[in-house]
């Protein structure tokens, strides 16, 4: 995982990719605990036959279960909104309200007549139109296209994964959107990660803080 240094030291990869790895991150404290354990073992024994120190075996359990999150981590998919609910530009408004009624979902990929994604229709814009449309108490939509829906020049920063990408490469995504001033709205999950994909999944930032992976 750590590409950035030479040094196959394990402390030194510790700490070199725990900066832009939300995975290593999680367990930085122990697997630094268990750095200081093997090297009491390795280098500081009296002689050969005795050890200052030896691992109690909830130590190697826990190492253990460690290690199989780092050879399998859990998949972006496992917290994601699926089956995805995604439009086409002239679709109606109503049947996008018929699906937020039924399962409160947010955001929607939104595609043309190729199929290739055009943009991400939120609550926010459908409650925005509602806004500017509303007169003598009434809300007229039955005839409503999503295309009208969507705001000239404003386009929601959204990014693309893979079915195999990891939760903690998501977690890492919407940092680096973070750091850099910007608001990631959706990572939306295709089979090889191309944005003109069918969408398998949807993650928002409420998802990420619902799986709260640094907490687990």
């Amino acid at each position: 995982m750590v590409g950035e240094t030479d040094s196959d030291a394990f402390v030194e990869l510790l700490y070199s990719g725990y900066k832009n790895h939300a995975l290593i991150r999680k367990y930085k404290s122990e697997l630094h605990q268990f750095a200081k354990l093997r090297n009491a073992i390795v280098h500081e024994r009296v002689n050969a036959d005795y050890y200052i120190a030896e691992p109690h075996i909830e130590v190697v359990v826990r190492i253990e279960e460690i290690a199989k999150e780092f050879e399998k981590p859990q998949t972006a998919l496992s917290i994601a909104t699926s089956p995805v609910f995604y439009y086409y530009e002239d679709a109606y408004l109503k049947d996008v309200l018929k699906v937020i009624n039924k399962f409160d979902f947010t955001r929607f990929p939104v595609y043309d007549k190729e199929d290739k994604y055009v943009a991400l229709l939120t609550s926010t814009e459908i409650i925005q139109w509602m806004a500017k449309h509303f007169s003598d108490n009434v809300v007229h939509f039955e005839d409503v296209r999503v295309k009208e829906l969507l705001t000239k020049g404003k386009n929601y920063f959204v990014t693309f994964v893979d079915e195999d990408a990891s939760l903690y490469h998501i977690e890492e995504l919407f940092e680096r959107y973070h750091t850099r001033g910007k608001k990631l709205q959706a990572v939306i999950i295709t089979e090889t990660g191309d944005r003109h994909g069918k969408p398998i999944g949807v993650i928002t930032p409420w998802d990420l803080l619902d799986s709260d992976p640094a907490e687990d």
